[in-house]
């Protein structure tokens, strides 16, 4: 049994891009049934737009596109980015580097 719910931890650590899924709990939760593409596509497309590791995932309500976005944090190359992709459509809204003050 143990055994199992190692493999199953394992599994979801792979399909959450190398982390388990406590560590990347997703804030803005309570928008998720608005939401055309899911929290994974969604971190798939941020992944590819910025390859790193995802340090932190938000969904919210901000200006631009469709108004929803998930907002995730890359860490890649010592640098922290955000990566924006919005909630309905699946566009990339924005890829910069966090700024001095990050959200």
């Amino acid at each position: 049994m143990k055994r199992t719910i190692t493999l199953v931890a394992a599994a979801l650590a792979v399909v959450a891009g190398g982390a388990t899924a406590a560590s990347h709990a997703l804030k803005g939760a309570r928008y998720a049934g608005q939401a055309k593409v899911s929290l994974a596509a969604a971190r798939g497309t941020a992944l590819k737009a910025r390859p790193g590791t995802i340090t932190d995932q938000e969904l919210e309500r901000e200006a631009g596109g469709s108004g929803l976005r998930y907002s995730f944090d890359i860490k890649a190359g010592g640098k922290t980015y955000e990566v924006g992709v919005d909630a309905k459509t699946g566009a990339v809204l924005e890829n910069a580097a966090e700024g001095a003050h990050p959200d």
